[in-house]
């Protein structure tokens, strides 16, 4: 992996970590505390019966995780903490390369997806800017 695409990866990170310390201060003067700008947690249970399998989702319609450990992890946004730096550059420069990853894992709840399994790679599409991501709808 060449040192530039390394950087290149620091420098996303380090944008997307910044705007998450930014949107909890915001949350914070705002009165709502850290948490109400924390990812939602959902239960499997909370599934809503639909059709399942795989299709490209928006990733403006995923509100929330089923993992309460990634809840920690990212913001409603899914913007990184410090601590998934090494795996979020590294999902970031596997993007980057165009390199084949694997679809996200989510459960259908009303009109918006919880993920199973996916977190950074739903981060790291969109610090990209990314619309869609490729999901298996469980």
């Amino acid at each position: 992996m060449s040192t530039w695409t390394q950087l290149e990866a620091e420098k996303a990170f380090k944008a997307a970590a910044r705007a998450r310390r930014r949107a909890t201060l915001v949350c914070r003067i705002l009165n709502r505390g850290g948490r109400a700008c924390g990812l939602a947690i959902f239960e499997e249970r909370c599934r809503t019966h639909s059709a399942r399998g795989y299709r490209e989702i928006p990733l403006d319609a995923i509100k929330g995780t089923t993992e309460p450990n990634r809840a920690a992890q990212f913001d409603n946004d899914f913007r990184p903490t410090k601590l998934t730096r090494c795996r979020w550059q590294s999902v970031w420069m596997a993007f980057n390369r165009g390199a084949s990853l694997p679809p996200i894992s989510v459960i259908q709840v009303g009109d918006s997806y919880a993920i199973r399994d996916g977190h950074h790679r739903v981060s790291v599409a969109k610090a990209l800017g990314a619309p869609t991501i490729p999901a298996i709808v469980a």
